[in-house]
């Protein structure tokens, strides 16, 4: 098993997440959700698309942007596409448009 992570421009989140929650590797044959897609808000330094999207930040001491990290956890054999459409729905056009990173998840268990 694999997780990913990425973190992704706040403009571009919501077609990231619909378009992974679209895709076959995300939600399987049987439509029904197979991963928990769970979003964070985060301070970052992604290239600010905009001067309305840069802030300044009192706590961190330097130009920000607030961008989303998304995470959830796949099979090995469904990173590639995953990745994929994570970097095509995340492009703006412009600079770095984000990061995507694929971990090694060593155990994995329910909660029950």
């Amino acid at each position: 098993m694999k997780e990913i992570k990425a973190y992704v421009h706040r403009s571009r989140i919501a077609d990231v997440m619909q378009a992974l929650k679209e895709s076959a590797p995300f939600t399987g044959r049987d439509g029904a959700h197979r991963h928990n897609l769970t979003a964070y808000v985060v301070k970052g330094s992604l290239q600010a698309l905009d001067r309305q999207e840069q802030h300044y930040s009192l706590d961190l001491g330097d130009a920000v942007i607030d961008e989303y990290k998304l995470e959830f956890v796949c099979e090995d054999a469904d990173v590639d596409d995953l990745v994929a459409i994570i970097k095509s729905a995340a492009h703006t056009g412009r600079g770095t448009c984000g990061w995507v990173y694929v971990v090694d998840v060593i155990r994995a268990e329910h909660i029950e």
